[in-house]
């Protein structure tokens, strides 16, 4: 048997914030630029009254209903987030409440932005221990609610979003191939929200001087996918005994269009379907992975037996890697 993905879903709030739009938030951030430097056209806002376990929730009905299942048939529920409803308590009990899911075992995982295929790893070893099981992973960021509008190099780039996927037992030979996670604590720095947390509660004083405000090091960001994905792909597809060339689809973390099409060309991607959404959404965080995954799954773009190659990457500093061979969903 093999561990796969039974339906995916996504959800886009409302609010369409176009680079024009974006001018009477960030004021020196000229249209025409945001484009040129990052590919974005536009990005999604959340409405005022919604918070990431609404987000999720909306995108996890969708996956359900994708896999034609209902809440309570999921087993464990995961919730990938760096932008939670509260630090307490998790955004993925919130989420069960809001579903129904009461049978199911629910944390929360932050990996930033490669946090969705973490959760797809962790599910594939649940479903591995348990052949029965099925996991309901979700990643939701609403980063809007985070972002310094006085600084366009990171104001530009994020908006917010969830999507979903129920992970299970499909046919022999389908499903997750191998995955290849890496951690790089070193960088740490590199990505970060300074105050809110133990080392630095939030008071007067964090708040004045903008440290609960998303922070990242643009250069440092490049420097570290530039140096450090390419090697986590070659090791993935390796492992796998797969070569680079019959990869069919490759679904990234939509951080940046010009940077992407960089990482295409040194990974020797090329031949594969690259699949961006970033033009319409922007960077929804760890969200990213599974609104793209979501949006070709639905178009009909993924056939049976296709190749993808998903990853994400980000704050940590982290690299996720999955390699999925698509289809094989059993008939319930």
């Amino acid at each position: 048997m093999g561990v796969g993905i039974l339906g995916t879903g996504s959800y886009l709030p409302a609010e369409v914030v176009t680079n024009e739009d974006l001018v009477r938030l960030v004021p020196d951030a000229d249209p025409a630029w945001v484009s040129r430097k990052t590919m974005i056209q536009a990005r999604r806002f959340a409405a005022p009254h919604e918070a990431a376990s609404d987000l999720a929730a909306e995108a996890a009905r969708e996956a359900l209903a994708a896999a034609g299942l209902e809440a309570v048939d999921i087993d464990y529920l995961i919730v990938s987030t760096s932008t939670g409803d509260s630090p307490q308590p998790p955004t993925s009990t919130l989420v069960q409440d809001k579903i129904g899911a009461n049978r199911a075992a629910c944390f929360d995982i932050n990996v930033v932005c490669a946090g969705f295929i973490f959760g797809s790893a962790l599910a594939n070893s649940l479903v591995s221990m348990n052949p029965t099981a099925k996991v309901l992973v979700i990643a939701s960021d609403i980063y809007s609610r985070i972002l310094d509008f006085g600084d366009r190099r990171t104001a530009v780039l994020f908006g917010d979003g969830a999507g979903a996927a129920v992970i299970g037992t499909v046919a022999e030979g389908y499903g997750f191939l191998d995955l290849e996670l890496v951690s790089r604590g070193e960088a740490s720095e590199l990505i970060h929200v300074p105050a809110g947390g133990s080392r630095l509660p939030a008071s007067a004083e964090t708040v004045a001087n903008g440290d609960h405000y998303f922070k990242m090091n643009g250069r440092g960001v490049r420097e570290f996918v530039n140096s450090g994905v390419p090697p986590t792909f070659e090791t993935l597809l390796k492992r796998a005994g797969i070569a680079v060339e019959d990869v069919d689809h490759f679904v990234p973390h939509q951080a940046n269009g010009v940077m992407l099409a960089e990482l295409v060309e040194a990974t020797g991607l090329g031949a594969a379907t690259t699949h961006l959404t970033l033009d319409r959404y922007g960077n929804v965080g760890s969200a990213s992975v599974p609104v793209t995954l979501d949006e070709a799954a639905r178009k009909g773009a993924l056939k049976d037996g296709d190749l993808v190659l998903m990853a994400g990457f980000g704050g940590g500093m982290s690299v996720g890697a999955a390699l999925v061979r698509w289809g094989g969903r059993k008939t319930r």
